[in-house]
């Protein structure tokens, strides 16, 4: 018998709930330019040297792009 596996795109790592709602306002004030949004975000926290906060965006601007994916195959909780 042999089994089947499938690779299923890693999910982002949200580090709280305060994370989880920035990436919702984006959605919700950008829509489709959201990500794009959390991407400058990062990018300006990178050009600071604060990379703490250059992490958190990167990992909101991930969390949006799962959320706003057209493939509604899979369940989101």
């Amino acid at each position: 018998m042999f089994l089947r596996h499938t690779i299923s795109p890693a999910l982002p790592f949200i580090a709280d709930r305060e994370a989880a709602l920035d990436a919702a306002r984006l959605i919700e004030d950008h829509g489709e330019c959201a990500s794009d949004v959390a991407a400058a975000n990062a990018g300006l926290f990178r050009d600071r040297g604060n990379a703490v906060s250059y992490c958190r965006w990167r990992q909101i601007e991930r969390l949006i792009d799962v959320l706003t994916e057209a493939d509604g195959e899979q369940t989101r909780h």
